[in-house]
């Protein structure tokens, strides 16, 4: 395997330049000590990065209280749109405890297939936090960098859906990688405001939430249905002044090129970027980027900056990852 490893150009080989290690925890306590007045959320109501911790802390003395410990798996099934959504997923990781979330909008039957595969101890629903089952966690201390922050599960569409736990440490190279990416001339801050439209159960929602909390940007909560409408979005977007957007091609290309206006950074990946899409929407004054990565692979392994009338490419990998073409054994197979 080393032979043929040694084959493959370095550019596909990054793991050596994984960031420094941290939880997610520490990354936005990081942003909220640098930008504490900055607008970490904003869903009519403007939440600075100064308040958010202050929640976040006490929703997490709170499930500590219910007797919540570092190691359990909390349950989230919240409507979209909210700020509570988003309290409850940092409460969670910040008790040290792993976040398993569910569509609100999912059967039931499929909030109960990955309630019980992951074997929850409390959940969080619009009414509330209601503990469920005994603690299995270690202690109550805060999270540990090899703790798992979530459990997000597969569509299924191959089979039986799976759920990937993503470690503290893995989410946070995510963040920290993707940070040296995008718009290296005028780096993200507290001046953009980050769309959060993609349902949490999937992993392509931690995308948008890091790319704001990573930076001291402000997410913005949306509607999941308004999200989905197409035309309905664009004035939405324009009113509330949001420049970044990560999302899947399908939904980008039901909304008018002029709904992103304002938007400097687009992001897409979980599908098949098409030429004609990139055309329209990859301008001077906006980044464009393909991103592809396997759910287990920690939400995104490699990206590449589109251009209008150059071909699209899943691009290069993220520091920190490999990008290796394997054979039926698992071992490397040769360039070509």
């Amino acid at each position: 395997m080393s032979d043929l490893l040694a084959t493959i150009p370095d550019q596909y080989l990054l793991q050596d330049k994984a960031p420094a290690p941290r939880t997610l925890w520490d990354v936005v306590r990081a942003s909220a000590a640098q930008y504490p007045e900055a607008a970490a959320i904003d869903d009519g109501e403007i939440l600075t990065y100064a308040e958010l911790i202050q929640d976040v802390e006490a929703w997490a003395a709170d499930l500590r209280q219910h007797g919540v410990m570092r190691g359990d798996h909390i349950g989230i099934r919240m409507s979209s749109g909210q700020r509570d959504l988003y309290l409850a997923i940092l409460a969670t990781l910040a008790a040290g405890a792993a976040y398993v979330p569910v569509d609100a909008d999912d059967p039931d039957e499929r909030a109960e297939m990955v309630f019980g595969e992951a074997g929850i101890n409390g959940i969080f629903t619009d009414e509330g936090f209601r503990k469920l089952n005994h603690s299995t966690g270690v202690d109550q201390d805060e999270p540990h960098l090899e703790d798992t922050a979530w459990i997000i599960f597969t569509s299924g569409s191959t089979g039986k859906p799976k759920g990937v736990a993503v470690t503290h440490r893995s989410a946070a190279a995510f963040v920290d990688a993707e940070a040296a990416l995008f718009l290296q001339d005028n780096p993200l801050g507290p001046e953009d405001r980050v769309l959060a439209g993609l349902s949490v159960a999937f992993d392509a929602s931690c995308e948008e939430m890091w790319l704001a909390w990573g930076h001291g940007a402000c997410l913005v909560p949306a509607p999941r249905a308004l999200v989905r409408s197409g035309m309905d979005l664009g004035p939405w977007l324009i009113r509330r002044d949001i420049t970044v957007v990560s999302t899947v091609p399908t939904l980008a290309g039901l909304w008018p090129a002029e709904a992103l206006d304002n938007v400097r950074l687009l992001i897409v990946g979980g599908e098949a970027c098409s030429q004609e899409l990139v055309n329209r929407l990859a301008t001077s004054d906006r980044e464009m980027w393909n991103t592809y990565g396997p759910t287990e692979a920690t939400v995104v392994a490699s990206a590449a900056m589109l251009q209008p009338d150059h071909p699209v490419s899943i691009g290069l990998p993220l520091n920190g990852w490999d990008l290796v073409v394997i054979d039926g054994e698992e071992n490397p197979v040769r360039p070509g």
